[in-house]
């Protein structure tokens, strides 16, 4: 029998403090999107200002710069992860934004001379801003789904992760308006880049820190989830309280009749035999298809400096603050036009088709676009920039959101059991990460294959952006055989527990009553000497 605490968020009505809520636990997101989108153009600017003479920052560098935060980010997921079970969602949760707001700010004072100075310096606090990062991912959408109604729970994960689409835009907005008010402050010639240009990329990378700072608060001020306080700490009586206040229902609808004992949690532990027989499936069908889309998300992302040589002008034309200014405008246009967008198609509809079927075709329709981009690439797409090029590369974001990109952070937070949630999400974000290692350093490897004049060649592109497409088929492939549905269950029925049939067993932890299978909580027992 289902406590009525959780019964009654289960089918609570959709009210203010969830969207509160999704905002809270949306900054995270909202900061690592800024934070991932700002670093294109910034390399712009680290370029002109560092290599004066190549006006470009060698790709080696930029994959490293790219790799220790990812690092970053998969070392957080795990730790975060683990102690989002351990202590609480809310105990780790300000620290995690705490890192992110000092690594944030740490990045605009790498205070160095020399171009390596800066670089490694930058390098070091990008290590820490990953794992802030990371250790966002597992906490937000953990205490999402753990605050939602069953009925709208998808909507609400979505719309945490969609808040990513809105850090974009800031970045580039930010970036947009830091460089223009540079550009406008003093004459700049194309062909000299001005000692201001060492401050901007500064500030574009500290005013990131404000909202996530401005979030700190509040996120202090939330209570702890009635699931984890209930089923993991055993206090029915004080998740009853802290849902009183957040669901603005009196005590009396929440309060348990008579519980003489709180459920007990299962005896197995994380990665026991019984817990990869009941969970082990799950586990490995969140990390596989969340490793799979992350191998083409962020080759994704790196592919767009292609794009950037289709349609801005080359360095010599332009002064360092309109090239910038340039591939961050590109990045709004590509987050209004298709990022965003695809974000909200998911909010609409992942309560209504399933997380499934979504994840399945937006792995099929990234495949097909791939393979659209990729296999003319050497007869007409790397000489030609048109509207059906750039339509193409648009639909790469839209269905990637709308499609495996959202889905594969909602359904790790709505699979496991409570004492294992957050852990098991850290866990699938964390080889998501690693397969954006792969696929970043891949991506730079492949394409560079008949490099000539600073250009990846042909060959080589074609090669990448079909590879980039066989791997979005493998992705459906691991869904469809591996995916369960979670859509209109409680997380309670999803976690597919044996022992929550009927009513709280006890027999694990009172071995005298073996002959009491379970018992309801308005039963009476008597309970020997």
């Amino acid at each position: 029998m289902a406590l009525k605490v959780l019964s009654r968020l289960d089918t609570a009505r959709t009210q203010y403090y969830h969207f509160k809520a999704i905002i809270i636990a949306g900054m995270g997101l909202f900061s690592d999107a800024y934070d991932l989108f700002c670093i294109p153009p910034i390399m712009k600017i680290l370029g002109r200002v560092y290599y004066e003479n190549d006006s470009e920052i060698p790709s080696s560098i930029v994959s490293t710069l790219v790799g220790i935060s990812l690092l970053g980010t998969v070392i957080g997921q795990l730790v975060f992860g683990r102690l989002g079970d351990k202590i609480g969602r809310r105990g780790v949760y300000g620290l995690s934004l705490m890192i992110m707001v000092l690594s944030s700010i740490a990045c605009g004072f790498s205070i160095c001379t020399t171009k390596r100075c800066v670089l490694g310096s930058l390098g070091f606090f990008r290590f820490f801003l990953g794992v802030g990062i990371g250790g966002d991912y597992p906490l937000s959408a953990t205490i999402m789904s753990e605050f939602a109604n069953k009925r709208t729970r998808g909507a609400f994960i979505a719309g945490v992760f969609s808040m990513q689409g809105f850090g974009i835009l800031a970045s580039s907005a930010v970036t947009m308006v830091v460089c223009a008010v540079f550009e406008n402050t003093e004459k700049v010639e194309k062909d000299r880049t001005p000692a201001s240009a060492d401050i901007a990329w500064r500030l574009i990378l500290m005013i990131g820190a404000i909202p996530a700072a401005l979030t700190y608060y509040w996120r202090m001020m939330m209570p702890e989830t009635a699931r984890y306080t209930a089923l993991v700490e055993q206090n029915v009586l004080q998740a009853a309280k802290d849902m009183e206040k957040v669901l603005e229902v009196p005590m009396s609808e929440i309060a348990e009749d008579s519980c003489p004992f709180p459920p007990p949690p299962p005896s197995y532990t994380l990665f026991s035999k019984e817990f990869l027989r009941r969970h082990g499936r799950d586990l490995f069908a969140c990390a596989a298809s969340w490793f799979l889309l992350d191998i083409v998300f962020y080759s994704n992302n790196l592919f767009q400096s292609q794009v950037y040589n289709h349609v801005i002008p080359k360095k010599v034309d332009v002064n360092v603050y309109r090239e910038t200014f340039d591939v961050a405008l590109l990045q709004a246009i590509v987050a209004a036009a298709s990022t965003i967008p695809g974000y909200y198609f998911t909010v609409y509809f992942i309560d209504r088709i399933g997380r499934v079927k979504i994840q399945i075709m937006g792995f099929l329709c990234m495949a097909l676009v791939y393979f659209a981009i990729g296999i003319p690439y050497p007869f007409y797409w790397n000489d030609h920039t048109n509207i059906g090029f750039m339509f193409l590369y648009f639909l790469t974001f839209f269905f990637a959101n709308f499609g495996p990109n959202t889905t594969t952070f909602i359904v790790p937070a709505e699979l496991f059991p409570a004492r294992f949630r957050s852990t098991c999400h850290g866990i699938s974000g964390a080889m998501g990460k690693v397969g954006a290692l792969i696929g970043s350093i891949g991506f730079l490897w492949i394409s560079k294959n008949g490099h000539q004049n600073g250009d990846p060649g042909k060959v080589g592109m074609t090669i990448a952006l079909i590879t980039l497409g066989g791997v979005s088929i493998l992705g459906m492939i691991v869904t469809y055989l591996f995916t369960k549905e979670t859509m209109g269950r409680s997380l309670e029925e999803n976690e597919n527990e044996e022992e929550e049939d009927n009513g709280f067993c006890f027999v694990r932890s009172l071995p005298k009553l073996s002959n009491l299978s379970c018992f309801s909580a308005g039963d009476q027992v008597s309970i020997p000497a």
